[in-house]
């Protein structure tokens, strides 16, 4: 059963669609001064943010695997992901588990280390945590190559306006 009623959707800050989602999901993260990378998600039906309480909510079309390449470690989205953020800190994480040796571990919080120390923490409901460098968790941004030659023609008009 979905945490999402329509109750939190008429509050929240609510969007549709996987482009906008993957935007305002990364965007997010970056405002909790958390890793972009955090949620590879795929195919985002809907997302939501209710900043009064903190809660957050993405549902995708089906459940992936991700392999965070640098650590040599799969994770695994349902298709529905809630969580509560705030600075530096993802908690009462659901829809998220991490592989740790030949088993499926619910993971329960992310947090980044304050003062900053480039390590990022994972804890899950049976009490392991680990820690990772946070850059193994960021992506690149890749600007659509439409974008990028609006902002070409853009800068040569106002070069020839000089």
């Amino acid at each position: 059963m979905s945490k999402v009623t329509d109750e939190i959707r008429a509050k929240a800050e609510f969007y549709q669609g996987d482009e906008i989602c993957q935007a305002k999901s990364k965007e997010l993260l970056t405002e909790m001064g958390l890793p972009n990378g955090l949620l590879p998600l795929h195919d985002i039906e809907e997302c939501g943010y209710l900043r009064e309480t903190g809660f957050v909510w993405l549902k995708q079309k089906a459940s992936i695997t991700h392999k965070f390449e640098q650590i040599d470690r799969l994770v695994t989205y349902g298709t529905e992901v809630t969580a509560y953020v705030e600075p530096g800190k993802i908690k009462k994480l659901t829809g998220v588990k991490a592989k740790e040796f030949l088993v499926w571990v619910t993971l329960t919080e992310f947090s980044v280390a304050d003062p900053p120390t480039g390590k990022i923490t994972f804890k899950s409901t049976t009490g392991l945590s680990r820690s990772f460098p946070v850059s193994a968790f960021e992506v690149e941004e890749h600007v659509k190559e439409s974008v990028k030659e609006n902002l070409e023609v853009n800068e040569a008009v106002q070069v020839q306006e000089v």
